[in-house]
């Protein structure tokens, strides 16, 4: 860490010599140099307390309103629209169906373009008023009945059935990075950039921390909503942070963690502030954004588990290609940018493992190496991966040979 702080002071100082934009400290100031947060952020202005006059009000409780959320066919994003229904459903089975305009989230041409949505798994919802309201998460098929190309959850269900007797856990560490509306990292200087990396990680004071109550909101929200978050924290470059999904048997994982994303776009609405899972959302020697993939079965749990930790990773250091085409949206296109073996991350081209190194493609844990059982960590998949794409690679790499 000391070595990369140097190196990084090194460049901004030689940068600010050759005439290029000079480093600034994070500031709330206005001077020349300092944006004014969010001036064209027209959600930010908004008077967000006019809302509460009409949320107070009370209606019958039988009807309750479902927002259904799913994928579009960008395979990073989500789409929303709200039924009422006149009864409380207790399960997704009980949801009924339903159908969107394919063709106004890139998924149908015009001609043919009801696609159907499947409720999945179903929440409660932190922005309705009504007690009972839910948040509906779906999957998408064509009208032919076939999962459509950015479904990634039907082959991850089919993957947890034929393995689910192992019992498999993932979690997810979620990384992403804060913006203003004109795409900059929310409080970084116009025309420079903030101090090198080293004091914001994990950090405290209005000098490191960008955003603090949206993240904590976000927590508070995805605890109500019934979504297995396990914590959060400020990561290395100002403006990003981290939260974590898990462990979660099953389809459970993926599913909180796309319903997950969706309440962090809600609230940074709210505040105005633009939300990316952008992998490298920023050049040079700035962090860029993860979604380590922490894996685990019942034989790796069990006494001795390093074993079966150890042949898993045999099995992945095999399938190298295939995980990097199945961790971001594009392919791959998106690590390029990322895991460039620096920043700590690997090397795109190469599978490396080892023992509490943050450099390699997968980790085990100090914690996991001294107790000779319980995960390893895939540290390669982006910030915007699809989860299920990533479990899936992960269920039929480690444990169906596939």
């Amino acid at each position: 860490m000391a070595l990369r702080v140097v190196g990084l002071m090194m460049r901004q100082e030689l940068a600010g010599l050759a005439g290029k934009p000079s480093v600034r400290m994070i500031s709330t100031s206005r001077g020349p140099n300092c944006a004014k947060i969010l001036e064209h952020s027209p959600n930010a202005h908004l008077n967000k307390t006019l809302l509460d006059r009409y949320t107070r009000l009370k209606y019958d409780p039988k009807y309750v309103q479902a927002t259904y959320v799913w994928i579009d066919g960008t395979g990073e994003n989500v789409r929303l629209k709200d039924r009422v229904l006149d009864y409380v459903p207790k399960s997704p089975e009980e949801v009924p169906s339903w159908q969107y305009d394919g063709s106004s989230t890139y998924q149908a041409l015009g001609g043919n373009s009801d696609m159907k949505l499947v409720p999945r798994a179903l929440y409660k919802d932190p922005f309705k008023a009504g007690p009972n309201d839910v948040i509906v998460l779906c999957d998408t098929y064509q009208p032919d009945g076939k999962p459509t190309a950015s479904n990634h959850r039907a082959a991850m269900q089919d993957a947890y059935n034929r393995t689910k007797e192992l019992e498999p856990w993932f979690g997810i560490e979620q990384e992403y990075t804060f913006l203003d509306v004109d795409g900059r990292p929310l409080g970084w200087p116009v025309g420079g950039f903030p101090g090198p990396q080293g004091p914001y990680y994990c950090a405290t004071g209005a000098q490191n921390v960008v955003a603090r109550d949206i993240a904590e909101a976000h927590a508070v929200a995805c605890l109500y909503a019934g979504v297995q978050f396990a914590g959060t924290n400020a990561e290395v470059m100002p403006a990003q942070w981290e939260y974590q999904v898990g462990p979660a048997l099953g389809m459970k994982c993926a599913d909180d963690l796309w319903l997950s994303r969706y309440i962090l776009w809600r609230i940074a609405e709210d505040y105005g502030v633009v939300v990316t899972f952008d992998p490298k959302p920023m050049e040079g020697n700035w962090n860029g954004a993860g979604g380590h993939c922490n894996f685990s079965t019942k034989p790796m749990r069990a006494e001795n588990g390093i074993k079966a930790i150890e042949a898993a990773i045999e099995k992945l250091s095999k399938k190298h290609d295939k995980h990097i085409k199945a961790y971001d949206p594009r392919g791959g296109k998106d690590n390029e940018r990322r895991l460039v073996g620096r920043l700590e991350t690997s090397s795109i081209d190469k599978f490396s493992w080892g023992v509490a190194d943050r450099g390699t493609s997968v980790r085990i844990p100090r914690g996991v190496a001294d107790a000779k059982k319980g995960y390893l960590e895939d540290r390669r998949p982006s910030s915007n991966c699809d989860p299920y794409a990533v479990c899936n690679a992960m269920l039929t790499t480690c444990l169906l040979d596939e």
